[in-house]
């Protein structure tokens, strides 16, 4: 079977962005992939994409050119730009295919994410509860995970502090003012123990990627990071709900545990070969979280690893260098792919001010309601 390599990557800037559709948004970033990729739309043989709030994605057709091209519209959460990934990369894989491309865009209303329980495929009582509207259910879960792990809320300000100052040096961020871990932490209160400052927000955005076979990138004539591992996995039983410290409940392994493990398996490498990680952190409780559901850290050892700067672009393991969620926002269409392109970036030497130095692995991972994760491992 063929190696899978991306030689394409395109980015519309996250954020708001007036006169502009959702649509607007994926097609800019589709003609960005291309012009990256010396290709023309023609070229194309598929196409995998998703949209969650801005129409299905397979309305780029009559923008690019209603060329027959086979587009298959993917819908999996705040995974979904990685779930499209995962199909472009089988579909060149398999050896159906030797080009292609994913995308994903969204124009998001402003305020807080709020799925109906029922379009989740959750009961009733989870939302009845409260535990839908996202700050609610992601407050809880840093409380109790910071009570088992010794975690601080200093430490949830070093998170978002870094990604502000992330944000700052990257061209497609929304955010691009640093802000103080001391700014942070005494922020308006939004739900226990996270500020307004822990929090991402919805948001405007579009991102593409052109997949192609080692075939055809030697007939082309280019080079592109080569995608060594990829897999997305759903929650096992009792690994999603939000249960009080004192229930004794067998927890199951996480969605991103068992993605993770497939995904550094198919490479053949381990979380200390990584050179440079992009995480979900819709808040600073997930990346703390991630941090140790991916392997890079056993439970509790984020407090000293944040605290030592390890996470920072010049650290041991640079952690969302283009301020991840936090600073981006997040389109769910195109989130997950954001993380890739940043990488890609990363890999291709091309990330200006935040250059990591030496990078030839980079990670990915994304992560879904009501409970699967998508990882991705690049090679330079």
């Amino acid at each position: 079977m063929t190696d899978v390599h991306i030689i394409g990557a395109g980015i519309h800037p996250f954020g708001r962005t007036d006169g502009m559709s959702g649509l607007d948004q994926g097609v800019f970033a589709v003609r960005e992939a291309l012009t990256d990729a010396g290709l023309d739309w023609a070229a194309m043989q598929f196409a995998f994409g998703g949209s969650a709030a801005a129409g299905n994605a397979d309305a780029v057709l009559p923008r690019m050119g209603l060329t027959g091209v086979q587009f298959i519209n993917v819908a999996n959460g705040c995974a979904t730009g990685g779930s499209a990934l995962l199909a472009g990369y089988w579909a060149i894989k398999s050896g159906e295919f030797d080009v292609g491309i994913v995308v994903g865009f969204d124009k998001h209303p402003r305020g807080a994410f709020s799925p109906q329980p029922a379009a989740s495929g959750l009961p009733q009582w989870y939302g009845d509860t409260g535990l839908m509207l996202t700050t609610q259910f992601f407050g809880n879960k840093i409380m109790r995970y910071m009570g088992l792990h010794g975690i601080t809320p200093i430490t949830l300000a070093r998170v978002a502090e870094k990604a502000f100052e992330n944000g700052a040096k990257t061209p497609h961020s929304w955010r691009k003012q640093p802000v103080d871990a001391e700014t942070i932490l005494n922020g308006q209160m939004v739900s226990d123990p996270l500020t307004k400052f822990m929090f991402c927000s919805p948001a405007e955005g579009g991102a593409a990627l052109i997949l192609v076979s080692d075939k055809k990138m030697r007939e082309l004539g280019v080079r592109g990071p080569k995608i060594r591992g990829a897999a997305v996995r759903t929650r096992m039983e009792g690994s999603f709900e939000v249960f009080a410290p004192s229930l004794d409940i067998k927890r199951g392994a996480s969605p991103t545990e068992i993605a993770s493990k497939a995904a550094y398996e198919m490479a053949g490498v381990a979380p200390s070969d990584i050179d440079v990680a992009q995480l979900q952190d819709t808040e600073s409780g997930a990346e703390i979280m991630h941090m140790a559901e991916n392997g890079f850290c056993a439970d509790g050892e984020q407090e000293q690893m944040l605290a030592d700067g390890e996470t920072r672009i010049t650290g041991r393991l640079p952690v969302n260098t283009d301020g991840g969620c936090l600073a981006c926002g997040e389109p769910i269409g195109a989130s997950g792919l954001r993380q890739v392109y940043e990488n890609v970036q990363q890999l291709r030497g091309r990330s200006v001010g935040r250059q990591v130095e030496k990078a030839k692995l980079g990670y990915t991972q994304v992560y879904g309601a009501p409970g699967l994760s998508g990882v991705t491992i690049l090679e330079a």
